[in-house]
């Protein structure tokens, strides 16, 4: 097994991962998040301030800045999270639900939320949650947040421009020099331009 780093790994999963939302919700939440631009007084309305705190710092544990782009926080996924949950209401429940879980869970662990434990304490809760085959039967109902916590994440960090570029995505590009597909795999498929 090669050497992959977080965003390598977070990157494959964001390539892999059929989303359970549509290309629809994410233009929109992604238009939504540019429209902010560098805007860092962002009030939340779906998120209480709690909420929001532990949402800024949980997908930055997840898309750390590295030495190519940003962190999720720099892309603005927390706004893109507010966002979703204002247009999809359905996402509030299992959302508020998890991060209530991830205090308790703190709370019973480290005497404090999450929010204010030390990175190695977060770490250590988001380990047993992070790994649905290795998890703890009795972290399951984290296992299913973080899960969904981090496919929304992926979601919104990797539609946003940061994220687009961090792919290095190279599409939607004019490619003058394009000769059409080359005659031996033409001739394979029985078909022909002219046709």
């Amino acid at each position: 097994m090669t050497d992959m780093n977080r965003r390598d790994a977070v990157q494959a999963m964001a390539a892999g991962t059929a989303l359970t939302w549509t290309a629809r919700h994410a233009d929109r939440a992604s238009r939504f998040v540019r429209s902010l631009g560098a805007q860092q007084d962002y009030t939340p309305k779906n998120f209480t301030a709690h909420e929001y705190d532990t949402v800024r710092v949980l997908v930055d544990l997840i898309i750390p800045r590295d030495a190519n782009s940003g962190s999720a926080t720099d892309a603005g996924v927390p706004q893109f999270m507010d966002f979703m949950l204002g247009d999809r209401p359905q996402m509030q429940t299992p959302m508020k639900g998890g991060l209530g879980w991830l205090d308790a869970e703190c709370e019973h662990r480290f005497g404090k939320p999450f929010v204010n434990c030390p990175p190695e304490q977060q770490t250590a809760v988001l380990d047993d949650i992070a790994w649905p085959a290795k998890a703890p039967k009795d972290v399951s109902q984290g296992v299913a947040f973080f899960n969904r916590f981090r496919d929304l994440t992926c979601s919104g960090y990797y539609s946003s421009k940061m994220g687009v570029a961090d792919l290095q995505y190279i599409g939607n590009v004019y490619n003058p020099g394009y000769d059409g597909c080359p005659p031996a795999q033409l001739k394979k498929l029985g078909v022909s331009y002219s046709d």
